[in-house]
């Protein structure tokens, strides 16, 4: 069975009836539980009486449904109630599996929507997923537009996608970072390679970093590595052949969005560090998409004092201090290489690629992603600002937001086709 596109899965969590059983699902929890501590499989602890959690879902789902009529919100744009009510759902979930202590409770990813690969032309793209090293869970799913759609006398440029999610949640099997790679691979005619890298707090900085990197090795070296095209089982393996017969590694673009964003980065970086880019072999990187992406520091910029307190946005400083504190080596604060963006282009190499820079007007981290820009400046490296002014932070992934994503993604597009090499042969 092909996997859900991002309409039918969107539809499926975000649509009227779908909002009567995920409350009846917390109303269950509640009158099960109630009048004694809450500890199912460790969901919520240090014990929180149910009515407590009553207490705090209730009013806190009101307010940001509601949010837009109510004139103590920062963020003024119309914004669809199904947008509302999926910010809603997963920032109650996101701050349910954070613990104090700085571990996860893994239990969002009962939450999280998984789609499977299908190397079968799925609406024009085939997926596979293609282990790296097993022994840490490093692997990637392959996107390529679909046999009759590989045209032409060029080969396709690549993009190594990088998913979002604080460095501590999802894959490149959630339903909303496949069909965003999809619609990469089918609206850019790119090949696409989407990491499952390490997350935090189980593995800290560099882990993510020093997982990207470790695929682009991969790539460059395959199939003199080892196992010719057998990875990923007789269709992973086929695919991934088609790959390397179709795709150009000379044309290689690194993306991520939000903490994928600041792991493209940091994998550019470490990449292009010991020179100009051919010197690592076949892998170029000719170019860098980074959306929104997630830095930081030890002050507070403009952007996260005006929306510090809107219910309507993903992010606020308490959960990425949580995020950074998790992340970050222990010890280090958030002026870290890794986090503040003036720290983290320090180095660059002459053959760090120019970079495509998208922020958001209601992203509390539009002020860091600025300041990265004009690092990127500083260091006379290219990078073009682009903004969407009404974008909450993460919309690539909300329902009710398909139009700017497209709009993105033809910016993405056109980005990719200036930056292609013209020099060397395809």
């Amino acid at each position: 069975m092909d996997p859900p596109t991002s309409a039918s899965a969107t539809a499926y969590l975000t649509f009227p009836w779908m909002t009567k059983p995920l409350f009846s699902f917390i109303s269950f929890v509640i009158r099960a539980m109630e009048g004694s501590p809450i500890n199912l499989l460790g969901f919520l602890s240090p014990p929180w009486k149910a009515t407590e959690l009553f207490a705090y879902v209730v009013p806190f789902l009101a307010d940001a449904v509601k949010a837009g009529s109510n004139e103590a919100l920062v963020s003024t744009p119309p914004i669809p109630w199904r947008t509302r009510l999926c910010i809603a759902m997963s920032s109650l979930a996101i701050d349910a599996v954070r613990r104090p202590d700085g571990t996860v409770r893994r239990f969002l990813s009962l939450l999280d929507v998984t789609v499977g690969p299908d190397a079968s032309p799925a609406r024009g793209v085939r997926t596979a997923d293609v282990p790296v090293d097993p022994s840490r869970g490093l692997w990637f799913r392959l996107f390529l537009p679909a046999l009759h759609q590989i045209t032409g006398t060029g080969k396709l440029p690549i993009v190594v996608f990088f998913h979002g999610g604080g460095f501590a949640f999802f894959s490149p099997a959630s339903w909303v970072f496949d069909a965003f790679c999809r619609r990469i691979c089918h609206q850019t005619g790119a090949a696409v390679v989407s990491v499952n890298y390490r997350l935090a707090p189980e593995h800290r900085c560099p882990a993510p970093y020093v997982d990207g990197v470790d695929v682009l090795r991969f790539l460059d070296s395959y199939p003199s590595n080892s196992g010719g095209f057998r990875h990923g089982g007789p269709s992973g393996g086929k695919l991934l052949q088609n790959f390397f017969e179709a795709a150009d590694l000379s044309k290689c673009f690194v993306v991520g969005d939000s903490a994928g964003g600041n792991i493209a980065h940091h994998v550019a970086h470490r990449w292009t560090a010991g020179g100009p880019p051919l010197t690592k072999g076949r892998i170029r990187l000719v170019g860098l998409v980074v959306i929104q992406p997630f830095f930081g520091g030890e002050s507070r910029v403009e952007s996260e004092v005006r929306l510090a307190r809107d219910p309507l946005l993903l992010v606020n400083t308490e959960r990425t201090d949580w995020l950074w504190r998790v992340f970050l080596p222990m010890g280090a604060c958030r002026d870290h290489e890794a986090s503040n963006p003036a720290a983290a282009v320090e180095g660059v190499g002459d053959g760090f690629p120019p970079a495509m820079v998208v922020v958001g007007g209601l992203d509390p981290l539009k002020g860091w992603q600025t300041e990265y820009v004009e690092s990127l400046r500083k260091m006379e490296k290219e990078a073009m600002l682009v903004e969407y002014p009404d974008a909450l932070h993460g919309f690539i992934v909300l329902p009710g937001l398909g139009a700017s994503v497209a709009t993105l993604v033809e910016e993405m597009r056109m980005f990719i086709q200036k930056h292609l090499p013209t020099s060397r042969a395809a």
